[in-house]
């Protein structure tokens, strides 16, 4: 066994030896991203998250690490289980504080268990499991989770995690010549739908233009972060993410890229996007006007069209939302894995679940039968 160490800031691990460990270059369980939440006020136990991260030591070298936080709620995690909650306590029980090993505020599907891509990897992430594990039940706590964990973690988890799953969409480059080829790929409606949205756009007289994080200003980040923070606001919701944390993105040079949409050069509009791994990430959107087909232009149709130019592989554009099948994006599964310390809770969870994975189950069978393809196989060219 190795010597188990817990930290309250990921400054407190060197950055190079955290890198190092992650199976692929996803850009969110980066220690610079990492550090860009924790240092810009985004990452406060007054708003329910204290770092708590793990690493595994040998001889005084990091060999092993998860992200790993202590929360005082479920906001920010999009693998809701406020319900868990809600039973728990009036069963008598404290839910709050659990232990969460994933990333603050993305739904990203990415390494969870850095460990290495060598064959001690599957040892050593079941070592970061069982740490974790222990740890949860030495404070006491109700429970612990992992939020979107890739394929080749789930075997990490023994039988005695429950296991929950969901639906996402995500784009694949098919090996497409340019946005027209992409098109042609599409039956004939969807294609149609997506000309006239675009068409819309065009016709709106606004100037749309894709800007890598490190080119813009001061006053253009901070016009980026007033367009999230309102967005959040008109729907009610907590707007997390700090200007000093946007001003930070900046700093991860191509990492960030994101489309702006501009009205006499000022700029009404934007979608932020995370670059990493081959893969582009969207991530948040924000406007001043109400232009129709607005929203698919910036987020997804200019986001597949750079991720065709740069011969990415995979755009993967949030969470939720159908509407984005009929958008070139399919279906696809992401995977949790649950704790719940007390046996009985956990029985009476395990069979609420098994109930919802027959649901999600069938959800994702009806999704996959409306390919928004011509050819429901879209086999890469």
């Amino acid at each position: 066994m190795h010597d188990i160490r817990f930290h309250a800031a990921i400054a407190e691990l060197p950055a190079a030896a955290w890198d190092a460990l992650r199976a692929d270059a996803n850009p969110f369980v980066s220690h610079a991203f990492l550090q860009a939440l924790e240092s810009s006020g985004c990452i406060r136990p007054d708003w329910g998250w204290q770092a708590h991260h793990l690493g595994l030591y040998d001889d005084g070298r990091l060999v092993a690490a998860a992200p790993l936080y202590l929360k005082g709620n479920s906001h920010g995690e999009f693998v809701f289980d406020w319900s868990w909650a809600s039973a728990w306590e009036r069963a008598g029980g404290q839910y709050y504080p659990k232990l969460l090993n994933g990333v603050p505020y993305s739904p990203v599907p990415g390494p969870r268990l850095l460990a290495g891509r060598d064959e001690r990897a599957p040892a050593l992430q079941r070592e970061l499991v069982q740490a974790m594990r222990h740890e949860a039940e030495r404070l006491g706590l109700s429970s612990l989770h992992a939020n979107f964990l890739p394929a080749q973690e789930l075997a990490a988890f023994g039988s005695d995690w429950l296991a929950r799953s969901d639906v996402q969409f995500h784009w694949h480059n098919r090996g497409y010549r340019d946005f027209a080829d992409f098109l042609a790929a599409l039956n004939h409606k969807k294609r149609k739908n997506i000309v006239h949205e675009r068409r819309q756009v065009a016709a709106s007289g606004l100037a749309v233009e894709w800007r890598s994080g490190d080119s813009l200003g001061d006053e253009e980040w901070s016009r980026v972060h007033q367009l999230y923070e309102a967005t959040f606001d008109m729907k009610g919701n907590h707007a997390a993410l700090t200007s000093a944390f946007f001003a930070r993105l900046g700093e991860l040079g191509p990492a960030i890229q994101l489309a702006l949409a501009r009205d006499d050069g000022h700029i009404v509009a934007m979608a932020l996007f995370v670059q990493g791994g081959n893969v582009l990430y969207g991530r948040y959107w924000g406007a001043s006007v109400d232009v129709p087909g607005l929203h698919f232009e910036l987020c997804y149709y200019r986001g597949i069209d750079y991720a065709i130019a740069q011969g990415l592989q995979r755009f993967e554009p949030g969470a939720q939302g159908e509407h984005k099948l009929a958008r070139g994006f399919l279906p696809a599964r992401t995977h949790s894995r649950h704790y719940l310390v007390n046996r009985n809770f956990r029985a009476a969870v395990a069979n609420a679940l098994a109930d919802e994975a027959a649901a999600v189950d069938d959800y994702a069978a009806e999704l996959a039968a409306h390919s928004p393809y011509a050819r429901r196989e879209a086999a890469p060219r």
